[in-house]
């Protein structure tokens, strides 16, 4: 049996699937230290982070494979020209959501790129999460804007 090469969209689901991991075994400690007077500070923190990480991963597979959860009440009842319409004004919607949070992700970043803002306890950097989240939404809307131009294409 041959193996198959692991790529970009295998990386991308270790990342996330370890940073939600992480996220799980944090928040179960902080919560199992609480109940026995030991807790966990900034727990919270840490999640927030781990989770930033496991939702931007988890994005940008989705949306290259087209697996974005959907409403198919009015979808699947369509066809022929309405079903494109309704499919063509769904990928717009997406490019249009994508490009306001970039555009909403770059404005804080840039406001507040000589901050030196970092969490309270664990003193995590804001900035590398801040990079993150604006590189990840301008891969988002790239894959939109080229599912507009080439739809039925999911890579």
């Amino acid at each position: 049996m041959r193996m198959k090469r692991p790529g970009a969209r295998d990386l991308l689901v270790w990342v996330a699937g370890g940073a939600l991991l992480l996220a799980m075994v944090v928040d179960t400690l902080a919560m199992f230290g609480r109940q026995v007077r030991f807790p966990l500070p900034g727990s919270i923190e840490l999640v927030q982070a781990a989770v930033l990480f496991a939702a931007c991963g988890s994005l940008v597979v989705a949306t290259r494979a087209a697996a974005h959860a959907r409403v198919h009440l009015l979808l699947d009842r369509a066809t022929g020209g309405t079903r494109r319409v309704m499919q063509f004004v769904n990928a717009v919607a997406s490019a249009l959501v994508y490009l306001a949070l970039l555009a909403g992700s770059l404005w804080i970043a840039a406001d507040l790129w000589g901050a030196q803002e970092e969490s309270e306890i664990w003193h995590l950097p804001y900035r590398p999460l801040r990079i993150a989240a604006v590189l990840t939404t301008a891969w988002l809307l790239l894959l939109a804007l080229r599912g507009l131009l080439r739809p039925g294409e999911t890579r």
